[in-house]
């Protein structure tokens, strides 16, 4: 079985936030079932200086608003776990300064669409024609919404040709739907028939997301409980009548976490290495990110942290309302990650009103976020909604107790503290609903009421560590999702 597996950003090469780290870790997972998975990135300048020597493995002619004489060729070559990469080598897409998607004042790029059209068109032209080297893929697996034209570029390049590659798209984020100007059409390279309210066509503009929706042979997002979520109108972004149409066709499959890399038994970045036998090396990790951070090292309760976006959609704004419940209490909060202005502000604001109290670092910084997620006592993901969250699962696995919203994948991974459930070893975190401010108060209150009973809460803790977080299991179930369209397929031929 042979995969191509197209992102745009994977750890360590390029990350901007959970899908690099998903991107990563999944091709690992499918390779231990014996998958000939491969990775194909936009050369971003970062991806091409952290790869080995690479090898030009085909040009690429005829990518999307590329003018004819600017160079695009398909790199080739192996990168970390032996794994092999292509990277669209376009420099006039993706040698610039910036993060993937935006330029250094934090602006869109202009061409964002001509850029991921790009990829996608790649992404195709390998599906159809092969990498030049010998290798054709069975199935093409794109990943949101800068994937999204996949599918629509192997459906039309084929042309009456039967397409024996599938298309398998996953959602991450429906919110994030890359849309653009209707006028762009002609320029993506896509027919007219394109433009259809079964195709590309949403609201008057182009919708990469919608493309990957409408003509991947196989949908699937990050949860089951996700899954469900966007086929409503609340949280289907103005697609849940498409998903509804498309329900045989969606499946939704748990996140895994990378647990060679997030493992506080072997953790390169932490203070004191541990495990769930030994919890005692665990306060001298809270020391460290305690002093990261500028807090009292005496405070009394228990350190709770946000490893985040900080936006309204992550619930920050829930979190800063319930600040003089927390310190009132005698608890304390580390934040670490960006985001808006105002909200950065209003946690600038938050760490001055209450020094010692609470800590505030406006970056991103990965060695920082295992420390922290080693260091607290709880871990924070209040959001309003969430595809699934890697945090929650980082915190099962360093036995930091997630403290989330009944929402999508949080829903899915963490089991709330009962007395029953804690005594039963199910319990291993606290869960709250609805989405508000005062649920949230109360969830909080009941964390400082476990914190009182140190030994429910090292069961507890030892509860969320045991449980299975990694990737085999939702890696045999895309094998099993990638081989079913496979005979699919065949049985078409």
């Amino acid at each position: 079985m042979r995969v191509l597996f197209v992102t745009p950003e994977c750890f360590p090469y390029v990350k901007t936030g959970g899908l690099a780290d998903v991107s990563a870790a999944l091709p690992a997972a499918l390779r231990d079932l014996g998958v000939d998975v491969r990775l194909l990135l936009p050369g971003y300048t970062a991806v091409l200086d952290r790869l080995r020597v690479m090898r030009t493995a085909r040009p690429l002619t005829g990518l999307p608003g590329l003018p004819d004489d600017a160079p695009a060729r398909l790199l080739v070559s192996v990168g970390e776990d032996e794994l092999p990469v292509y990277a669209v080598d376009a420099p006039t897409f993706f040698a610039r300064d910036g993060n993937p998607y935006q330029d250094g004042d934090g602006n869109d790029w202009p061409d964002n669409h001509l850029r991921f059209a790009a990829l996608a068109k790649a992404a195709a032209m390998i599906g159809l024609e092969g990498d030049g080297r010998g290798w054709t893929p069975d199935i093409v697996h794109g990943h949101d919404w800068q994937a999204g034209l996949m599918p629509a570029y192997l459906r039309f390049d084929a042309g009456h040709r039967r397409v024996d590659t599938g298309a398998v798209f996953t959602i991450h984020n429906l919110a994030f739907q890359g849309l653009f100007p209707g006028s762009t059409l002609p320029r993506l390279g896509l027919p007219a028939d394109a433009w259809d309210l079964d195709g590309v066509e949403f609201w008057g503009q182009v919708g990469f997301l919608k493309a990957g929706i409408s003509y991947a042979d196989r949908i699937t997002t990050v949860s089951p409980t996700y899954a469900a979520e966007i086929q409503g109108a609340d949280l289907g972004f103005g697609l849940d009548g498409l998903l509804r149409h498309r329900t045989d066709r969606l499946t939704g499959i748990l996140n895994g976490v990378d647990t060679r890399h997030w493992d506080p038994a072997r953790d390169p970045f932490i203070e004191v290495p541990y495990t769930s036998d030994d919890l005692d090396a665990k306060p001298a990790n809270k020391a460290g990110v305690r002093q990261a951070f500028g807090l009292d090292e005496t405070a009394p309760g228990p350190l709770f942290a946000i490893v985040s976006r900080l936006t309204e959609q992550k619930g920050v704004d829930l979190l800063l309302a319930n600040l003089p419940r927390l310190v009132g209490q005698g608890g304390q909060l580390a934040v670490l990650g960006t985001g808006g202005r105002t909200m950065e502000a209003l946690l600038a604001t938050a760490a001055r009103d209450h020094p010692g109290r609470v800590g505030v670092r406006l970056a991103y910084d990965e060695t920082l976020a295992h420390r922290v997620q080693a260091g607290a006592d709880v871990i924070l993901v209040p959001s309003r909604f969430e595809p699934c969250g890697l945090t929650q699962m980082y915190g099962l696995r360093y036995g930091t107790l997630p403290l989330v919203s009944r929402v999508g994948g949080l829903a899915d991974t963490v089991a709330d503290v009962t007395e029953r459930d804690v005594l039963d070893g199910r319990a291993t975190g606290f869960v709250f609903h609805p989405v508000t401010a005062e649920a949230l108060g109360q969830a909080l209150d009941r964390a400082f009421a476990l914190w009182k009973r140190q030994d429910l809460w090292r069961r507890v803790q030892r509860n969320a560590m045991v449980r299975d977080v990694g990737w085999a299991a939702s890696a045999r179930r895309y094998t099993a999702l990638y081989q079913d369209l496979i005979d699919e397929k065949t049985r078409r031929a």
